[in-house]
């Protein structure tokens, strides 16, 4: 029997438990679901993301945690190795994909669309090397011109987010004169870009950016105005897993609600961005939300 890593708590002493039979075959992105939203599974390689910095250190751990998810119903697992959390540090570049890269392979080796989280083109390239299918990029505006040429030389998939500024400086880049209309723009501006590169219109899956360069009342404007985002023509992808706009909603005694306790939240999100027509979206707890947009798609029908 292939054993492709040991279960958590395993030892030299203990026989491993088995988490994988046999290689599966290579997934597609047309593999993906048409009849509901889908949903990507967010997998932190990383010592300090804001909800689950540190569970996953070593490769052996996210491995074992992205299986988990897969097995559970994940459509898509998104691998990222550098935290984005506002005040985040930068990682250097050969680190993040010392994180990511055994990841990513041991994911694809086991048949799921494996999405890389990277602002960087060197860790974007070798992890489509790798097999992944889809760059989840945050850096929005400052998105370089290697990552917009490596999208178009690869054909690859590509997460457009809108995002100003980078981790220490996008809380003080909120000022938008219309929030819904200003993201828009700077959006359409940034597609604009890619297309000139070469990129074709249906490998862009758009972001919003909840969260990024936004206050806790434009992510809310931000989530009233999906369908606006929809009329670019192109798949969007909701992104709110846990984030802080949802932890201040359900302040209780005067404090915000943990990271771990936004989950009910989330899925609410999710299903108002299911039946709004996003194509997907982008959580921590897998089953819940995947529960939410089948509830959604069997409304729909």
């Amino acid at each position: 029997m292939d054993t492709l890593a040991a279960a958590p708590g395993t030892g030299p002493n203990t026989s491993p438990l088995p988490i994988l039979r046999k290689p599966r075959a290579r997934a597609t992105f047309e593999t993906l679901p048409t009849d509901r939203a889908v949903v990507m599974g967010i997998l932190n390689v990383t010592p300090d993301s804001f909800s689950d910095g540190g569970q996953h250190t070593t490769a052996d751990s996210a491995i074992a945690a992205g299986l988990r998810m897969f097995y559970s119903g994940a459509d898509i697992i998104d691998v990222g190795g550098e935290s984005t959390r506002p005040g985040a540090d930068d990682v250097p570049e050969d680190e993040e994909q010392h994180r990511v890269l055994p990841v990513v392979e041991a994911l694809v080796k086991a048949g799921a669309v494996v999405s890389v989280d990277t602002r960087h083109a060197s860790t974007a390239a070798k992890a489509l090397e790798a097999g992944a299918l889809i760059i989840n990029d945050v850096s929005g505006l400052e998105i370089s011109q290697d990552m917009i040429d490596l999208v178009a030389e690869r054909g690859a998939y590509y997460v457009l987010m809108h995002n100003r500024g980078n981790s220490r400086t996008m809380g003080s880049l909120t000022q938008y004169g219309n929030v819904l209309d200003d993201v828009l723009a700077e959006t359409v501006g940034l597609r604009d870009r890619l297309r000139a590169a070469g990129v074709e219109d249906h490998k862009i899956i758009v972001d919003p950016g909840l969260g990024f360069a936004k206050t806790g009342e434009q992510n809310w404007a931000l989530v009233a105005g999906i369908e606006r985002f929809l009329e670019l023509g192109h798949r969007v992808l909701v992104g709110a897993s846990r984030k802080r706009f949802l932890g201040e909603l359900l302040t209780s005694a005067g404090k915000a609600a943990p990271p771990e306790q936004r989950d009910a939240a989330t899925a609410a999100i999710t299903a108002l961005a299911a039946s709004k027509g996003a194509w997907g979206v982008r959580v921590h707890d897998v089953a819940s939300n995947l529960d939410a947009v089948k509830v959604v798609a069997r409304a729909r029908t």
